[in-house]
């Protein structure tokens, strides 16, 4: 063009708009974020249905916790029935029921002490099947061995300083255990007791 509309000079209106450069960086930015969420999601939902990593928990766990060790508790030492002195007395009105349970009890090893009527202290006075007396010490000793042969019959203690053991037969005595119960009972007393498991 010409005259007064003549365009002089180097620069040229610009005929479009500028880049917005902070909109790009936005747009770059929401879209890694929004990436980022939908991998995260899909590690959620690959633990829910598969659930987790079930072995790193567990070694977790294992390295926390002590390890328990597979040894038990010793075994109870009790004696044998021939290092048991018992004397036999009784406490009911059936006669000769002292010389007879003396006599079983010598049969399944024990040693018989005196046998005879009981004490005034006890004569007619034990309701149950029978009272093991003797000394504190015998409670861990002769009293589970001779109560084993006997069920139900209470356990007392005196002041004597000897290990012989009483045995009271009371009114509710009707015969000893079989020698085979009263073996497992025994056998059950001195098994070594299980290790405790670790608490966590």
């Amino acid at each position: 063009m010409g005259g007064k509309y003549r365009i002089t000079g180097d620069a040229y209106p610009r005929m479009r708009r500028p880049r917005n450069r902070r909109r790009l960086v936005l747009a770059g930015v929401g879209a890694v974020a929004a990436l980022g969420l939908a991998g995260w999601g899909t590690l959620q939902l690959i633990d829910v249905f598969t659930g987790g990593d079930k072995s790193a928990a567990a070694a977790d766990h294992k390295r926390d916790c002590p390890t328990a060790k597979p040894s038990a508790a010793p075994a109870k030492a009790l004696p044998k029935p021939a290092s048991i002195k018992v004397n036999v007395y009784n406490a009911t009105t059936r006669s000769g029921l002292a010389k007879d349970a003396a006599a079983e009890l010598k049969k399944r090893g024990f040693t018989i002490g005196e046998v005879g009527n009981a004490s005034k202290e006890y004569d007619k006075k034990v309701p149950g099947t029978g009272v093991l007396l003797g000394a504190p010490a015998a409670k861990n000793g002769s009293f589970p061995v001779l109560g084993a042969q006997l069920t139900g019959a209470v356990e007392k203690t005196d002041t004597r300083k000897t290990a012989e053991v009483d045995l009271i037969l009371g009114a509710k005595f009707k015969a000893f255990s079989t020698p085979q119960q009263a073996t497992a009972a025994v056998a059950a007393l001195t098994k070594p007791a299980p290790a405790p498991s670790p608490s966590c």
